[in-house]
């Protein structure tokens, strides 16, 4: 691939950050140089310029989706950052809970914003599902979003090798999954129906207005933050903030924090926050 020019990397990164709030530096020149090589292979266009051109046309909107599945970052596992899980068992949802039952309600709605592929709204409802008493008398349900169309369907498939399957404890991994008999050499394992039925996929960019009315027991938005600017943060905080229960918690990554921001949530411990 042609060597990106700072001109042509400014011009990327401006478009990054106008659709997408992601704040390529100059220090992620070399990773966006990675990822626009991979797209200029699949598409066999033959220079970074060529390609920024056919991304903003109206034949490239396609192409303009897989040009953003590219660039954002989608690492996660199961149970990542376990602490909060066991803060949403043992914390959170028994609050949710005591105060749903004060108020009639059965309704338990959680957020999985920036979920990849899938691994963070599965944990979410396997915790739920295993700690609540008499599940099926609640109305749970898990919305998980991420602006990748790639990363989502790899989601909804729900279909996960063995090793992914490693912070999974073996007790969930029983109830929740079921080995696939492919055939093949390495095996396989496919998230059961009791536990996808949970969770609604949807392509959202985080920078759009949200097209929901509802609010939401609990928002993860962990390790996506890291990639916006302070402004960007801070309106973005804010935004969420707005569809969260009173009483609701609010967790980031372990990596980020909330100092410094101007946003109406109260320090629970470190990388969990709540409404009050």
């Amino acid at each position: 691939m042609q060597r990106l020019s700072d001109g042509l990397f400014q011009k990327f990164s401006a478009l990054v950050y106008q659709e997408a709030g992601i704040n390529l530096h100059d220090g992620k020149k070399s990773l966006l140089e990675a990822r626009l090589a991979k797209r200029l292979r699949a598409t066999g266009i033959d220079s970074p310029r060529a390609y920024l051109d056919f991304i903003l046309s109206e034949e490239g909107r396609e192409e303009y989706v897989r040009f953003f599945d590219a660039v954002s970052t989608n690492l996660t596992f199961f149970f990542r950052e376990p602490k909060h899980f066991e803060f949403l068992e043992n914390v959170a949802l028994p609050e949710i809970v005591e105060r749903n039952r004060k108020s009639g309600t059965a309704r338990i709605r959680m957020w999985s914003a920036g979920c990849s592929t899938g691994e963070e709204p599965y944990s979410m409802a396997m915790t739920v599902l295993t700690s609540l008493d008499q599940p099926f008398r609640w109305d749970f349900r898990v919305l998980a979003t991420d602006i990748s169309t790639r990363v989502l369907q790899t989601a909804m498939l729900g279909v996960y090798e063995q090793s992914k399957l490693a912070n999974v404890p073996v007790a969930l991994r029983q109830r929740f999954f079921e080995p696939l008999r492919d055939g093949g050499s390495t095996k396989t394992y496919r998230v059961r129906d009791e536990l996808k039925k949970i969770i609604a996929f949807r392509r959202l960019n985080l920078m759009d207005s949200f097209p929901f009315k509802g609010k939401f027991d609990v928002i993860f938005c962990r390790n996506v933050m890291i990639y916006f600017d302070k402004k960007t943060q801070e309106s973005l905080i804010q935004k969420m903030a707005a569809y969260l229960h009173h009483g609701g918690y609010f967790f980031v990554g372990h990596s980020e924090s909330l100092t410094g921001l101007h946003h109406p949530l109260k320090y629970v411990k470190p990388a969990v926050y709540k409404k009050l």
